[in-house]
């Protein structure tokens, strides 16, 4: 799975999500998700989030309004706890959520608003 775009998707993937997860992600591929895991170090992380044209905290609210819009609950959680490893303040989240409320509807916003909350609680616990 080397290449020099997987990498450097492979380290900033470990630097916005953490090692254990990476890891986990990386090792747990097998015959029928191997390429998928390439194809998102690479790609996603890699060329994608590997640019400059944004900073870390940008990407991070972009990720926020797309999943909250679509409703991926799981992906949003994993990207709240990167928004806010990525240096995101909690008033920054805040207002994305508000603004996630009035754009994507009342309902996303309560389940991206849950979501955060609940997030925010186990980062306080460690």
């Amino acid at each position: 799975m080397t290449t020099e775009l997987f990498e450097t998707g492979r380290s900033i993937r470990v630097e916005v999500l953490g090692e254990e997860r990476v890891t986990k992600a990386l090792d747990g591929a097998d015959d029928f998700n191997r390429d998928f895991q390439k194809f998102v170090t690479e790609y996603c992380w890699g060329f994608c989030w590997g640019r400059n044209g944004l900073t870390r905290p940008q990407r991070s609210l972009l990720n926020l309004g797309m999943l909250a819009a679509l409703n991926r609950g799981p992906e949003f959680e994993l990207h709240v706890r990167a928004a806010l490893n990525n240096g995101l303040s909690v008033e920054e989240l805040q207002d994305a959520l508000i603004q996630i409320s009035v754009y994507c509807g009342i309902p996303a916003g309560m389940e991206a608003f849950r979501i955060a909350t609940k997030v925010l609680a186990e980062t306080a616990e460690q």
